[in-house]
Formats: C-alpha cells, sequence, structure tokens
C-alpha cells in the first residue's frame, strides 16, 4: 500500500510515480487554492515522464491544525476519495477524474490525486456570479441530485456519503460553531443580522438537522457554491470539492449555493425563479413531482443553516489574509440578506 505523505516535503517523483501508477521522472509543486478552501492543503504539480499528464492536482490535509481536526471528525477526507472511487463515473455533472488516493485509519491523514481543471473560466464567489451562469447551474444541479434521487442510503453504507442526521454533526457543529463565532467577533465587523441571530442558532441545531435530512433525500455535494464550480468552453458546469458529500434534502444544496454564490441584489432579484426553474429540472429529470412539494419550506430551513459555512470556516481562516476576510465577511453579509428577506428569524 502506498505510504501516506506526512506534508507536502514528502512528496517526490518516486512517490507520484508508486501513488498514481504513471511514470513520473520528476516533478515540480506550486501551492494553489489559498483563500478559496482550508479543509485541504492545494498543491498542482507539473509532471516529467513519459505519457503522463502535464500537471495534477494533489490535495493533502490543510495546514491548519484545527481544520484538520474538523476534517477528520467529520470525515471528509475519507469522502472525498470515496466519492472518486464510486460516485465520479455516475456524476452528471463533469467532474475531475481521480487518479488515486487513500485514507488513513485515523481521518487525518490523506492524499488524493485528480486531473488538473484550472484551464476552465473561473467565477471569483466574493465578486458573485452571473444569473446567466447561476441558471445553468441550478440546471445541472438538478440532473445531480435526480440522478441520486433516494439512492443516498447506499453510499452512507459504503463510506462516500455522512447523513446530515448524523450523531457526528450535533457532536461536532455545537463545538466547532462557537469556536469560529468568538473569533470572528474578535477579528471582523459583524453584520447586525448576524450579530442577533448567531448566538441563538444552536438552540435550533437539531431542528435544522432533522429538517434538512427529512425524505425524500439524495446524495448532495454539500459546498455547491462559486468557488467550486468551473465553467467549460461551452459553459457547462465543472465541479470540485467532494469532501462534504452526504444525505439530505436536495433544498440544502439550492439554498447554499443562490445564498452564497450570488450577491445579494441578484438573490433577492432571482431567488424565486431559480427556485422554481430548480424544481422543473427535477421533475423534468424524473423525480415525481409530489416528493417536490415540501421542498421551499426545507430551502428556508437550509438557508438559516448555511450559517454554519463562514462561521465554522473562519476558524480555519487567516483574517489578516485579504482574500480570507473578504470571503468570510461576504458570505456573513449574504447570510445577513437571506435572514432578513426570507424573514428566517421566524424559525428561531
Amino acid at each position: 500500500m502506498t505510504t501516506i505523505p506526512a506534508t507536502i516535503d514528502d512528496v517526490n517523483a518516486a512517490w507520484v510515480a508508486e501513488a498514481t501508477g504513471l511514470d513520473v521522472t520528476d516533478i515540480a509543486v506550486e501551492l494553489i487554492g489559498v483563500g478559496i478552501g482550508v479543509s485541504s492543503a492545494v498543491y498542482r504539480l507539473t509532471l516529467t515522464g513519459t505519457d503522463v499528464p502535464d500537471t495534477l492536482v494533489l490535495k493533502l490535509p490543510a495546514l491548519d491544525e484545527a481544520a484538520v481536526f474538523t476534517s477528520s471528525m467529520l470525515k471528509l477526507y475519507a469522502r472525498e476519495v470515496k466519492f472518486f472511487d464510486e460516485l465520479s463515473g455516475a456524476s452528471p455533472i463533469n467532474v475531475p477524474r481521480g487518479y488515486g488516493g487513500a485514507c488513513g485509519e485515523d481521518g487525518a491523514s490523506y492524499y488524493l490525486f485528480m486531473e488538473d481543471m484550472g484551464g476552465h473560466r473561473i467565477v471569483d464567489q466574493v465578486e458573485g456570479m452571473a444569473i446567466a451562469d447561476a441558471e445553468q447551474a441550478v440546471d445541472e444541479l438538478a440532473k445531480w441530485h435526480a440522478q441520486f434521487w433516494g439512492k443516498a442510503e447506499h453510499h452512507v453504507e459504503t463510506g462516500a456519503a455522512v447523513s446530515i442526521a448524523d450523531p457526528v454533526y450535533r457532536a461536532v457543529l455545537p463545538v466547532v460553531f462557537a469556536e469560529g463565532w468568538e473569533k470572528i467577533q474578535a477579528e471582523m465587523a459583524v453584520h447586525p443580522t448576524i450579530a442577533d441571530v448567531a448566538p441563538r442558532w444552536l438552540d435550533k441545531l437539531t431542528e435544522m438537522l432533522d429538517a434538512i435530512s427529512a425524505p425524500p433525500t439524495t446524495v448532495i455535494h454539500g459546498d455547491y457554491r462559486a468557488d467550486n464550480i468551473f465553467f467549460d468552453a461551452d459553459g457547462k458546469v465543472v465541479l470540485l470539492d467532494f469532501q462534504i458529500t452526504g444525505l439530505g434534502s436536495s433544498s440544502s444544496d439550492l439554498a447554499y449555493f443562490v445564498t452564497q454564490s450570488l450577491l445579494p441584489d441578484v438573490a433577492a432579484a432571482n431567488e424565486r425563479a431559480l427556485f422554481d426553474r430548480y424544481i422543473a429540472g427535477l421533475i423534468s429529470a424524473g423525480v415525481p413531482e409530489a416528493e417536490t412539494t415540501g421542498l421551499w419550506e426545507t430551502y428556508r430551513v437550509a438557508a438559516l443553516f448555511c450559517l454554519v459555512y463562514p462561521i465554522v470556516a473562519s476558524r480555519g481562516m487567516d483574517m489578516s489574509d485579504p482574500r480570507q476576510y473578504g470571503l468570510v465577511e461576504t458570505m456573513n453579509r449574504r447570510c445577513a440578506r437571506a435572514i432578513d428577506e426570507l424573514n428566517l428569524r421566524d424559525l428561531l
């Protein structure tokens, strides 16, 4: 079995050749993805060898110990390795080709090689996604959810997904949310709506988890947002980051995408239209219409739950870095928009 490297310093050409099965004779390493994700350290490897790709992406555990702790407890690394083993081939959305990976028994050590998708068009989440791109992303999300509709239980059993109702969320999220909220209050200006809602959010965590894990369920991506979505030359989605694949209501992915990937005024003007477009996409792809009737109310609960993302992510963010500070601030501001305009205080 290929050894799992402790750090990028343990990665050399011989190890890459063993781990991928490629005839690699030399590598050059570049750290990428800073300020976009915090659960992993992401590297671009430029390869020299015979019949090898020009580049591959290598993911290793995060550089921040707190992020590694959270990732191991929530089985993020194991899920992503399993995704490429059993789910990627069934995805109706274009995803990278996997080139091998493994996760240690402790859940805190792992590596994953994948195709480098860096040549595609990128949308900066802080700048916001244009409505035409958002419509395409919603259309493809509906196809993803329809593909796995009612089939998520199997992938929970194999470890490729974790149910939102899993006890690990109820155990871990209160701790990491509280730590993130303390850091945010200490290191950045807090929007008044977030200042009002965050102290009460944990009181409703169990109810929110129950609501967004109730049937009908599907395999959710879990982190469907602009920074994880590229667009190819034909305008189709290229999807990244499969660490939070889970069993849950499809509304959770949709709510996270709409509330966090669009500028607040764009989201406000198009939110219900995007939701209706998504529902039409589900039905067109074969989901029974009767199973879509309660998704708007679940969408509202999911939109409130989405406050967990910036609060928890902040634990591993360097707030002195403008991109990382800007992402957390932007996500909090967009959460505030959703809370105010969708009357989400009513759920507290």
